[in-house]
């Protein structure tokens, strides 16, 4: 089977995607854990297999000890590097690409990767990904800074993009506007005037300046404040405090599409 897509940069930390790991734990434990076979697809983990690793331990101490992950990369250098980190059935490292060689998974994390593709390839790409899911899987998509600290993802299903997720370290987080250098390749471009995803942004970064006297309790009070605010002026928010004081909040998809 051919493998779709090209090589990109390949850049990793260690924790870089914890942010989305432990969102995918909670979030999407519950597909996993009722899964015939918990299998995990990590797209495109780059030069080194750390965030695999990561991934697999993750899952197994939170979610199920018989998850299994296979890291995916189109560069056959960089699957015979992580062979030094694989650990079967639990952790695999193979060549593939959109096509996901062949697999059937239930979750596949696909970060930073699209991020490096022209905008007009993301759609055909999304489509392929989803379209090798097993049935009620789920694609978590999206981008992060070097460090881990920005995040942002979307959440796929076979019915199209359902949620933007977007998520930051509180204790470095100077302005939500930030997170927009982050954005999915989706969504970044329409960070514009007009856009919806634009007035989000815009509408979280007024709220965290208006709750600024909640600063004093620190930055996760603020936070939530802010995010509260958001929701009451009618954003689709799709969680609650619990997940906003870890400096995340997910809005319907519908309500930052493109215009």
């Amino acid at each position: 089977m051919k493998a779709e897509g090209v090589v990109t940069r390949g850049t990793t930390n260690p924790n870089r995607l914890r942010r989305v790991d432990n969102w995918i734990a909670d979030r999407l434990g519950g597909l996993l854990r009722d899964a015939p076979d918990p299998l995990v697809v990590d797209l495109g983990y780059g030069a080194t297999p750390v965030t695999a690793v990561e991934l697999r331990a993750r899952l197994a101490r939170r979610v199920r000890p018989d998850s299994r992950v296979i890291g995916l990369e189109i560069d056959p250098a960089r699957v015979a590097v992580a062979q030094a980190a694989a650990d079967p059935p639990w952790l695999e490292f193979r060549r593939g690409g959109f096509e996901l060689a062949g697999l059937r998974p239930v979750v596949v994390r696909a970060f930073n990767v699209l991020r490096q593709y022209p905008e007009s390839e993301v759609a055909a790409a999304w489509d392929l990904i989803v379209s090798r899911l097993a049935p009620g899987g789920v694609l978590v998509e999206g981008t992060c800074d070097e460090p881990g600290r920005l995040a942002t993802w979307i959440a796929l299903d076979a019915g199209g993009p359902r949620t933007l997720t977007l998520a930051a370290r509180l204790a470095n987080l100077e302005t939500p506007a930030t997170l927009a250098e982050r954005l999915p390749k989706a969504l970044i471009h329409r960070n514009v005037p007009g856009e919806n995803v634009h007035a989000l942004i815009r509408a979280l970064d007024d709220a965290w300046r208006d709750a600024a006297p909640y600063a004093v309790f620190g930055p996760r009070q603020r936070w939530m404040r802010a995010v509260r605010a958001v929701r009451d002026a009618g954003w689709p928010v799709r969680d609650g405090p619990r997940r906003w004081r870890l400096g995340e909040v997910t809005v319907g998809w519908q309500s930052v599409a493109g215009r």
